[in-house]
């Protein structure tokens, strides 16, 4: 079965926290499936950078690459900086990938936006919270 890559994006930060926070969820979703090589990229200040990670998965064997920006909500970044980067034109999703002399298929994923899932993460952490007042 041919892999996709994921290239996960994060923005970056002078504090550690951003790095670790882009670098574990990569590892997390290694260890949630098989389907995806996933490599961790950053805009600014961190590295390796998104522009790196791209030239790394130019020798994956991959069928094709998925970037997925960790940003909460749409923004420069999402909007022009990283499909700048990508070779898309803005507002596109789609284009291609150069790699091991073929071309595959690049999608650009939304950031995570108002998601469920998001919700049920802020009720997890205030439960959390209400619990370490009340220990």
């Amino acid at each position: 079965m041919a892999l996709k890559g994921m290239l996960l994006v994060g923005h970056g930060s002078k504090l550690p926290h951003n790095k670790e926070l882009i670098e574990t969820t990569a590892k997390l979703i290694t260890e949630k499936t098989d389907d995806y090589i996933v490599k961790p990229g950053f805009m600014s200040l961190n590295t390796p950078t998104v522009e790196e990670q791209l030239e790394a998965f130019r020798s994956e064997d991959i069928e094709m690459l998925v970037v997925v920006p960790l940003f909460l909500a749409k923004g420069i970044h999402i909007n022009k900086d990283i499909p700048e980067i990508l070779g898309l034109p803005e507002g596109q999703r789609r284009g291609t990938f150069k790699l091991n002399g073929k071309t595959v298929p690049l999608v650009y994923a939304n950031p995570i936006g108002s998601d469920p899932l998001l919700a049920e993460l802020m009720l997890k952490n205030a439960s959390e919270a209400i619990a370490e007042l009340n220990s």
